[in-house]
């Protein structure tokens, strides 16, 4: 009875006030997340790896941005150019992982769905180039290559990886 009443008294709490998901439900909803979003230290550990990735790095944002500060080795084609462009510069049979400026961007968003409109597995990548850069990761802009110390507020500051 005792867990009972602490049950309903953590159910008028708003966290619980919609349950939790189903162990199966939440499986396949977290597992399609992973099918749909890529992390920014995973795709740098994967660029640095020896070796090709696997996959091709797309900024979808505009000239001026890509001068700003792009992810090296990344494709630059903004989300507007997909449509004339994309068979072109990609693929189709390498998996493409979209970024724009950060978690408050969609353009990584629309850019991954012209893609998959168009017939190319696609990815995007969470943090966007904000992350990349907050994260310590090397970047290049119109004067030649860069790099940040990582903020320990996003990753560990002496460490390879948060071991995640």
């Amino acid at each position: 009875m005792v867990m009972t009443s602490h049950f309903t008294a953590l159910a008028d709490h708003p966290v619980l006030r919609v349950p939790p998901a189903s162990p199966a439900a939440a499986a396949a909803y977290f597992g399609a997340s992973l099918a749909f979003h890529a992390d920014v230290s995973d795709v740098a550990s994967a660029l640095a790896a020896d070796g090709e990735p696997g996959f091709v790095v797309l900024d979808s944002r505009s000239a001026a941005s890509w001068e700003q500060g792009h992810i090296p080795g990344a494709v630059h084609l903004p989300t507007a150019l997909i449509p004339e462009q994309a068979a072109a510069l990609l693929d189709p049979a390498v998996p493409v992982v979209t970024y724009c400026w950060g978690p408050g961007c969609n353009g990584a968003t629309r850019a991954a769905l012209a893609l998959a409109q168009r017939g190319f597995q696609v990815k995007e990548m969470l943090g966007g180039f904000e992350y990349w850069v907050r994260e310590g990761f090397a970047y290049e802009t119109w004067e030649g290559g860069e790099r940040r110390a990582a903020d320990p507020l996003t990753a560990p500051v002496d460490a390879a990886d948060c071991g995640c």
